[in-house]
């Protein structure tokens, strides 16, 4: 145990936190079991640590602990914990639990066992800790990191500290937000580099963010979706080559019945590697209000723009650049369907339409209705800035 204590302590005490989270003040951290998920690549290993360094430094209160370390194929996970808990363990911290068999059955030994003992575990994305997990249902707090959000990324380049909006204020007084942080920087300068490489931190390591991006990809698919959801090895390239094929097309209706000819698989399986892939943070699905999976969606957008730009590097169309920007920063807090009023691509929390688009759009003043305007500092009336939803997380 003693070996962990050391790693905890140099990765404490050498961890760079430039942007703090906001996930970290929603959190409810007097839960005795709380679950953090989100997809590969956006810092829930960072978070663990930002969370021991602020709140316990190097006391041997707390310590972080990884499951995929070689040492837990032969310790089991509720020994080690017990031998903490009985040295004084308050807060046990562990990473990638997926990676330890028969994890949730340890977990839920420790909450019965060790009283007292808070364990935060991080997680998969595609893990369904409430719905579909009989040891922890009830019994975990789960809460979602995702990644950078424009707001955040614009605070750490710039070296600002601007705060997150509800979706509320900034229909009612984008104007006067948009002022007030347009007084101090010029957001547009920023969103560029933030549709490129900013929702994933990685961007801030010394290596290419693309390639990066890339085998992150990759390994979503290979873990987050194969090893977890128990498909075939061999299916794998299936699934490699349906991801690039919606990628490409995407945001677009999908043809569940040319994919299925083209992958060589059932149109019900098509649907469920959507549904995969959408849990792994690869993709969003969009629907018509009543409707919803196992039904095929009426549209299917990349994740966040990031992934856009690997898979299609010379040719990545700014409209729909837009429009995954509007959704990946709405649907954190709000209900997305699909709009079938003609020239809307969005109906947020069942009432408001919206489109998404440039500065050449057909305004309606109509009650209801909203615009979210690319290449725009300051908007007026109903037509508010793409970029001051980026400040909703």
């Amino acid at each position: 145990m003693e070996a962990f204590f050391r790693t905890h302590k140099y990765l404490v005490e050498h961890l760079g936190t430039p942007v703090r989270r906001e996930l970290m003040d929603e959190i409810d951290w007097n839960k005795p079991l709380i679950g953090i998920k989100g997809s590969r690549g956006v810092g829930k290993t960072t978070f663990l640590l930002q969370y021991a360094k602020e709140n316990f430094g190097t006391d041997r209160s707390c310590l972080y602990i990884n499951l995929n370390h070689f040492y837990f194929t032969e310790r089991k996970l509720r020994d080690f914990a017990t031998e903490f808990w009985q040295k004084g363990g308050k807060t046990l911290l562990i990473d990638q639990v997926f990676k330890y068999p028969d994890w949730s059955e340890e977990l839920r030994y420790c909450y019965e066992n060790l009283h007292n003992l808070k364990i935060v575990f991080t997680g998969s994305s595609v893990m369904r800790l409430k719905e579909e997990n009989p040891y922890l249902s009830g019994l975990v707090e789960s809460y979602n990191l995702r990644g950078f959000s424009f707001r955040e990324f614009l605070n750490l380049m710039a070296g600002t500290n601007f705060r997150s909006y509800k979706l509320e204020e900034i229909l009612t007084s984008h104007k006067e937000i948009a002022k007030e942080i347009c007084s101090e920087i010029k957001p547009l300068a920023y969103l560029q580099d933030y549709l490129h490489h900013g929702f994933y931190p990685f961007f801030l390591e010394k290596r290419n963010f693309s390639e990066n991006l890339l085998k992150t990809m990759n390994m979503m698919l290979e873990v987050d979706v194969v090893f977890l959801k128990q498909i075939e090895q061999s299916y794998l390239s299936k699934l490699r080559k349906l991801l690039y094929l919606l990628a490409v097309n995407a945001p677009a209706a999908p043809n569940v019945s040319q994919l299925a000819k083209e992958i060589n698989t059932s149109r019900a399986t098509i649907v469920n590697y959507i549904k995969y892939l959408k849990d792994a943070r690869l993709l969003n699905m969009l629907y018509v209000e009543g409707e919803d999976f196992p039904k095929k969606p009426s549209v299917v957008y990349m994740h966040n723009t990031n992934l856009m730009y690997p898979i299609r590097p010379a040719k990545v169309d700014q409209q729909a650049v837009r429009e995954t920007f509007f959704y990946n920063t709405l649907h954190k807090d709000n209900k997305l369907n699909k709009s079938l009023e003609k020239g809307f691509q969005f109906v947020v929390n069942q009432s408001l339409q919206f489109q998404v688009g440039d500065r050449m759009m057909k305004i309606k003043d109509m009650k209801d209705h909203y615009y979210a305007i690319d290449d725009t500092e300051i908007g007026k009336d109903n037509m508010i800035p793409l970029w001051l939803l980026g400040f909703l997380y």
